[in-house]
C-alpha cells in the first residue's frame, strides 16, 4: 500500500519519506535486503514516548503524586497500548517484513506493531520536531491516560489475583520468566503464573514486572 495512506491515517506528512520507510522496516526485511532496520528509531522513540507522557502527566494531572504518575505512565506506555494505536492506524499493512515474518503473520504480531509505533514516533520527531511527535502521542494516548488516572488507586493485577486465589485458604502462587529475547536496549520478556504448580496464564512485556503483570491480568480474565 502507498505510504501516503499511512501519513493520512497518522495525520502527519513526512518531508523525508525515507525516514518513514526506515521506521517501518523490520529486522527480518532489513537482513534480507541489506538495509538498516527500525531498531535504532525504536530506541529513540521509546525515550520520546516516556518524556512526552511524563511531561503531559506533570502538567495536566497536577494532583497526582510521583508514584501515581509512574503507575499511570507504566499502564499507558506499554506494548498493549502501542499495539492498539498500530491497529487503529493499520500499521500492519505498511510494514516491510521478511518472507518468513510475512508467512507467519508478522503484520499482526503485537510486539512488531508496538515497536513500529515507537519507531514512527522517532521518525516524526527527526522529520518535524518534538511538537509534531508530541501531537501524535497525545492524540493517540490521551484517552488511555485519562482512563488510567481514574484507576490509579486501584490494586494491581498481581494483588487482585492473589486475593482471588486465596479466598478459600493459602495457595502457592509463583511467577516465572520463561523467555527473554531482543537486544539489551529493547528486551522482551515472557512470564507465566502458577497456582500450586498449575500454569494459569502467560504474559509478555518490556520488563519482567510488566510480563508478570500481563500474566496475572490474563489469569484473572480466565478465572472470570
Amino acid at each position: 500500500m502507498e505510504l501516503q495512506e499511512l501519513e493520512k491515517n497518522i495525520g502527519y506528512t513526512f518531508k523525508d519519506k525515507e525516514l518513514l520507510k526506515k521506521a517501518l522496516t523490520h529486522t527480518s526485511y532489513a537482513y534480507e535486503n541489506k538495509l538498516e532496520s527500525n531498531e535504532k528509531l525504536e530506541f529513540l522513540g521509546d525515550s520520546i514516548l516516556e518524556f512526552i507522557s511524563s511531561k503531559y502527566l506533570y502538567s495536566k494531572y497536577q494532583k497526582l503524586k510521583e508514584g501515581e504518575m509512574t503507575k499511570v505512565r507504566a499502564t499507558v506506555v506499554c506494548e498493549e497500548s502501542l499495539y492498539k494505536i498500530a491497529k487503529v492506524h493499520n500499521f500492519g499493512d505498511f510494514l516491510y517484513l521478511g518472507k518468513s515474518e510475512q508467512r507467519t503473520g508478522g503484520k499482526n504480531r503485537p510486539a512488531i506493531l508496538a515497536d513500529s509505533v515507537e519507531a514512527v514516533i522517532a521518525a516524526i520527531y527527526l522529520d518535524g520536531g518534538i511538537e509534531q511527535s508530541e501531537k501524535f502521542i497525545i492524540k493517540n494516548l490521551e484517552n488511555e491516560i485519562e482512563k488510567a488516572t481514574k484507576h490509579v488507586g486501584d490494586k494491581d493485577y498481581k494483588t487482585v489475583l492473589q486475593e482471588k486465589l486465596q479466598e478459600h485458604g493459602e495457595v502457592k502462587i509463583e511467577y516465572e520468566t520463561i523467555n527473554e529475547s531482543g537486544p539489551d536496549h529493547n528486551k522482551k520478556f515472557e512470564a507465566q503464573v502458577k497456582c500450586d504448580g498449575k500454569i494459569l496464564a502467560q504474559g509478555e512485556g518490556k520488563s519482567k514486572k510488566e510480563a508478570q503483570m500481563q500474566a496475572a491480568k490474563k489469569a484473572l480474565e480466565e478465572l472470570k
